[in-house]
């Protein structure tokens, strides 16, 4: 198989402009392939940002509700004991 391929480039009849342009237009295709691969890695990375972000923020707003409970029930704490003391 070696051999045919080899024996058909060397056979190849085309002028050297003709190869030029063909190796040209392979040229673009492996550049276009390439652009493409490169673009769904950015959609990736951007949804992983993406994602990053919304966990943080949620977390952030878990982290904001507990602090918030902390001190509701430490107000209630202290309703309590008011209520308790004789004035």
């Amino acid at each position: 198989m070696y051999n045919t391929n080899k024996q058909q480039f060397m056979n190849n009849t085309d002028s050297p402009e003709i190869f030029a342009a063909k190796l040209a237009l392979f040229g673009a295709a492996l550049s276009t392939l390439g652009d493409g691969i490169s673009t769904i890695a950015a959609g990736i990375a951007l949804q992983e940002l993406e994602n990053s972000n919304q966990q943080d923020s949620q977390q952030q707003l878990t982290d904001e509700l507990d602090k918030m409970q902390k001190q509701i029930d430490q107000l209630n704490n202290q309703i309590k004991k008011m209520g308790n003391s004789k004035w």
